[in-house]
């Protein structure tokens, strides 16, 4: 007989502003914290909640993006030791870009199904409040001169990728910020409860609610904001463009961290635990890396040929919206369901922790199967280099 990998509990912090505090300014409300503190908090409450025996936990997969400074090293063995946790638990940090987590729970997934594991703890950490976006960079060249040759005259940052996607697919400016409007709307009017666990910072302030939605978000308040990747070479060398990325349709920088217990059924049924949903089918596929974020969209072919489903048949998408070009074009891909896809809001209202992100769309789609009673639900995320992961889960 097969072996099932189950998820038995899936947890985040609240979503926080990846905003340092300067020049007066308040900082996020995360930003005190110290990332591996950020995750062992998370990670000591996962456990809590079950009431497992940590030490039968085989390995602990991180995702994370910037891991450089205070996110260097094993950040995911870091924090398992800062929650307390058993020293005998070993950890490995991995990096898919944006789908990091997501690619933790896979692999997860994929060593208990193949016998190699029981217990796996997958997390994701990413305190961009902390570590700027590209800090590993530290001003070097992370291509090398042949990819720079192979793609003459070079690569482009994200941001201009979505444009190329809005430009190609013919969204314009008022339908991009009525996705985005949709997502402030949609996330402030969730429930997120049972999905948050509180997290205390050095002062002894307890932050257990998202900060980043914006209710009061309008498409006519996002029209006054200006464009963000505009450049006169970029202006040059895509003239089609009409430049309507802004960072009220993108995703916003975000602290944050999650956690998600998955083990093989026959473990969890053995341990009295009730398995909330079982890994199903999944994808990988990679796409040009000059447009970069349309990658989900055959990660997304991929898992449902594996799954031998229709898109029809999945009862919640999560398409994780790096910018609001992203999901708009893979639901005109598929004919997608509008209503299915991110029903609670996506990035660009609760923000995206890189390292962590994945793991918060899993978790928010685990919840959503839940209160809804679907029982297939997708998440898909495009990713640095034309990437991206698809995974199909199965409420049980």
């Amino acid at each position: 007989m097969a072996r099932s990998a189950v998820i038995v509990d899936a947890v985040r912090s609240p979503m926080a502003k990846g905003r340092a505090p300067r020049d007066g300014r308040p900082g996020g409300a995360l930003s005190s914290v110290h990332p591996v503190d950020l995750l062992g908090q998370v990670l000591r409450q996962l456990i809590d909640r079950t009431g497992i025996d940590p030490a039968l936990v085989d390995d602990v997969i991180a995702g994370c993006v910037s891991q450089v400074g205070e996110q260097s090293g094993p950040v995911g063995r870091w924090g398992w030791l800062a929650a307390g946790l058993p020293e005998s638990v070993p950890s490995v940090t991995v990096h898919r870009a944006c789908g990091s987590s997501q690619q933790a729970a896979d692999f997860a997934a994929q060593g208990i199904i193949a016998g190699a594991q029981d217990v796996v703890v997958a997390c994701g950490v990413e305190s961009m409040s902390r570590i700027p976006m590209f800090a590993s960079r530290q001003g070097q060249d992370p291509f090398g001169p042949t990819i720079r040759q192979r793609y003459e005259p070079g690569l482009v940052p994200q941001g201009v990728s979505a444009e190329l996607i809005a430009s190609r697919w013919k969204f314009d400016r008022r339908t991009l910020d009525a996705f985005s409007a949709r997502s402030h709307r949609l996330a402030a009017s969730a429930d997120f409860a049972h999905e948050i666990v509180p997290i205390t910072t050095p002062d002894g302030t307890v932050v257990d609610t998202d900060e980043t939605p914006r209710p009061g978000t309008t498409v006519e308040k996002l029209g006054g904001l200006e464009p963000s990747f505009h450049s006169e070479e970029m202006a040059a060398r895509f003239p089609e463009i009409g430049w309507h990325i802004t960072p009220g349709n993108s995703s916003q920088l975000t602290d944050g961290a999650t956690a998600v217990l998955i083990m093989s059924e026959e473990r969890a049924n053995a341990l009295g635990l009730r398995p909330r949903a079982r890994f199903h089918s999944f994808g990988l596929a990679a796409d040009d890396p000059i447009t970069m974020l349309t990658g989900p969209i055959p990660a997304t072919e991929k898992v449902l040929e594996r799954s031998g489903l229709t898109i029809g048949q999945i009862a919640h998408y999560e398409v994780n919206e790096a910018f609001a070009p992203v999901p708009l074009v893979w639901r005109e891909h598929f004919d997608a369901d509008p209503d299915r896809l991110n029903p609670r809001g996506g990035a660009i209202a609760l923000g995206h922790p890189l390292g962590a992100s994945g793991g918060r769309l899993l978790t928010t789609m685990l919840n959503a199967l839940e209160a809804t009673g679907g029982r297939y639900g997708l998440q898909t995320m495009c990713e640095a280099g034309g990437m991206a992961n698809a995974t199909i889960i199965e409420r049980l």
